[in-house]
Order: structure tokens, then sequence, then C-alpha cells
């Protein structure tokens, strides 16, 4: 009996050990998880954030560029029209190269074409030379959205996919943020030309860290076996990929980030200039609404990332989110509000529409096949380069006319409008919303 006694205890013991163990080897596991997906998070995050810096290196000089190159409002929106219209005529091919050739290679050389371009824009001396290197740079902003999505899609956990979206999404609006503060700034203490090739050469410094430290950023998914589809350039494919890409849903998700876009862009192009107008301060303070509007946006794309990994309803945040930023730039361009007060309510807008980014990710998400992310990514978020090429031309024209307060009105009807698209996306969609 002591034996017996002996043996049991021996085996409880090692029995014990067993367990300890494994649950050593299951939180080692996970913090490993947690530890690789927020690397990729910071990594993805700072490439985002140093396209969306390029994307508004240019409009808080336009004051300084209209009459540095005697040109109107409506020829400086044009350089905005070059950049998003050859962004949004690339980014769909980009997305098939992504799913051919792997995310990391393509996002590198896009980030690398648009740093390069952006220093261009300081050696510029006439104004042709502006919209050229608007073109090259809007080829190199094509990339980013395939190729970020794709990466996170594929290698953060499941669990953490709202807030990959998220930060995602926020480090896109961080880097909104900086640029019209870094080009004001340094423009005023060298000259806009220095400031130009300053900010190009941060990108490249992005690039190099991008390169050091993201070297593992293959095209696998973490704990599955899923691989580069070698198959989207085929002829068979095309057609499956045409009715994939021009099917109801997929479509309804272009026009409402088409929508979105064409509102974001016109405050983030003409907000300082129309603000200035409409509420007789200068350029300093009216950078710093631009600068609360981005900053607050980033904050509530961080709720709303929290709050898209809790619920399945992402079409009501969504909706809930464009009807308030949009009631609050009818207030703005109303002039009801004082001069004090417009930088807190522009932070108010940028808030609620930074709040539905996460969940506008989530909608796409469900809605895109496995080994298809690279070309559904790239097709529904070259809807926000379309969105944004034909907007700048539109307040150009009305600044020129005289009517700041209508960038602000006409802003708040894309938002209304984005509505219907989400609806639509509910209604048709055959995946589970």
């Amino acid at each position: 009996m002591v034996a017996n006694q002996v043996n049991y205890h021996q085996t409880r013991d090692e029995a014990r050990i067993i367990i300890k163990n494994k649950s050593l080897h299951a939180m080692t596991s996970s913090n490993q998880y947690l530890r690789s997906d927020f690397r990729i998070m910071g990594l993805v995050g700072a490439a985002h954030g140093a396209s969306h810096f390029f994307h508004l290196v240019l409009p808080p000089l336009f004051p300084i560029l209209k009459e540095e190159f005697d040109v109107s409002y409506s020829a400086l929106a044009l350089l905005t029209t070059c950049f998003y219209g050859v962004s949004g005529i690339a980014q769909t091919l980009a997305g098939f190269l992504v799913d051919r050739f792997g995310a990391r290679n393509i996002l590198l050389g896009g980030l690398t074409l648009l740093a390069a371009s952006v220093i261009g824009y300081g050696f510029a001396t006439e104004f042709w030379m502006l919209l050229l290197f608007s073109l090259l740079a809007g080829l190199g902003n094509s990339v980013f959205h395939p190729a970020d999505l794709t990466i996170l899609t594929q290698k953060v956990t499941p669990l953490r996919l709202g807030k990959a979206y998220g930060v995602h999404a926020f480090s896109g609006n961080l880097g909104w943020a900086t640029a019209p503060i870094f080009v004001i700034y340094a423009s005023q203490l060298f000259n806009w030309q220095t400031a130009l090739i300053l900010s190009g050469l941060l990108g490249l410094f992005i690039v190099l860290f991008f390169v050091i430290f993201g070297s593992d950023l293959n095209d696998t998914k973490v704990g599955s076996n899923v691989r580069i589809d070698t198959t989207v350039f085929s002829l068979a494919s095309l057609t499956q990929n045409l009715s994939l890409l021009f099917s109801s849903t997929i479509l309804s998700c272009f026009c409402f980030f088409a929508l979105l876009a064409a509102a974001l862009v016109g405050v983030q192009s003409f907000g300082i200039s129309a603000i200035r107008d409409l509420y007789d301060i200068d350029i300093t303070q009216a950078t710093f609404a631009l600068t609360t509007f981005l900053v607050c946006s980033a904050i509530g794309i961080l709720s709303g990332g929290v709050l898209a990994d809790k619920t399945t309803r992402h079409d009501l945040i969504a909706i809930i989110g464009v009807v308030l930023s949009g009631l609050v730039l009818i207030l703005i361009g109303s002039q009801i509000i004082t001069a004090s007060s417009v930088i807190a309510f522009l932070g108010l807008s940028g808030f609620f529409s930074g709040f539905t980014a996460p969940s506008r990710d989530m909608l796409v998400k469900k809605a895109t096949p496995a080994g298809s992310t690279g070309r559904i990514f790239g097709f529904v978020y070259s809807g926000l380069d379309f969105g944004s090429l034909l907007m700048p031309l539109l307040l150009g024209w009305l600044m020129d006319l005289g009517s700041p307060k209508s960038v602000f009105h006409a802003c708040a009807v894309m938002l209304f409008f984005t509505i219907f698209t989400v609806v639509n996306v509910k209604k048709r969609s055959s995946f589970a919303f």
C-alpha cells in the first residue's frame, strides 16, 4: 500500500508539472503573438502615417504657393486632383500586384517613390513641375491600402484585427495631423522649399526603419497555410475577378469610401483657407484648427477600434458617425458658432468621422473572400482617391467665387450621402455583417 501511495503522489506531481508546463507554454505563445501583433501594427502604422503625412504637405502651403506661382485656387486644386487621380487609377492594379508578389516589397517601393516626389516639390521652380511630381507621388501613394491591409489581415491574430485596423487608421490621421504643423513652421523657420525637402527626407527615414525591422513581414497568415495567389493575372480568372469587384456589395463599399473621402479631403484641402475667410483668423490659428480636426479624428479612430471588436453592427456605427460629423460641419459653415469656438467644433467633427473608420474597414473585410484581400482592398480603397480627386476642384472653384461657407456645407452633404451606401451594403451583401 505504501508503494501505491508513493506512485499515486508521483503521478499527481507529474500531472501538475505537465499542466504547469502547458500553461507556461500557452502564456509564452500568447505573449509571442501579442508582441508580434504590436510590432506589425507599429511598422505598418509608421508606413501608413508617412503616406498620410505626404497627403497634406502641399494644401497648408496653398496661400503661399498661390502668391509664389501667381495661380488661382482652382489651379492649386489641380495638384490634389492629379495626386489622387493617379493613385485611384493605380490602386486596383497595386492590389493585384500585392496578391501576386507580396505586400512588403510593393509597400516599400511605393513609399520610396512618394518620399522622393515630395523632395522634388521642394526643387520645383515652375508650377508644371509641381504637377509632374504630384503625378509621381500619386503613383507611389497607390500601394498603401492594399499592401498595409493585406499585411494586417494575414499577420495579426483575428481577435485583435479590429484594433489593428484602428491603429492603422489612427496612424494615418496622426500623419495628417502632423503635416500642417510641420510644413507651416518649417516654412516660417526656413522657406517653403526647405519644408518640403525635409518632409520627403522624413519619409526616406521611415523606409530605412521598415527595411531594418520589417524584413520578416511575409504574406502568410498566423496559424494558417494561406499563400500568395499566383493566378490573379491568369486569363481564366479575369471574369471571376471582375464579377467579384463589380458585385453590388463591393461597389457599395467603393461608393461609401468615395463620398467619405470627398468630405475629408475637402476639409483638409481648403479648411484652412475657408476658416481664415469665415472667421477672420490668421494662418497659424487656422492650421491649428485643421490639426485639431485631425488629432480628434485619430482619437475617435482608437475609440472606434475598441468598439469594432465588440459589436457586429458596424453599419450602425458608420451611419451615426458620419451624420454627427456632417451636422457639426454645417454649424461651422453657417457661422452659427463664434471664432473662439471653431477649433473645438472642428475637433468634434473630426472625432465623429474618425470613430467610423475601424468599422468601415471591418465591413470591407467581411465582404472579402479568402485570398482576395489585396485586390478587394485595392479596388474599394481606390474610392478614397476618386472621391478625393474631384472635390478639391469643386471647392477651389467655390473659393474663387468667394463662398468659403460652401466648403463645409458641401463636405457635410457628402457625409450624409454615405448613409445610403452603408444601408445598401447591409441590404445586398450575401455575407454576414
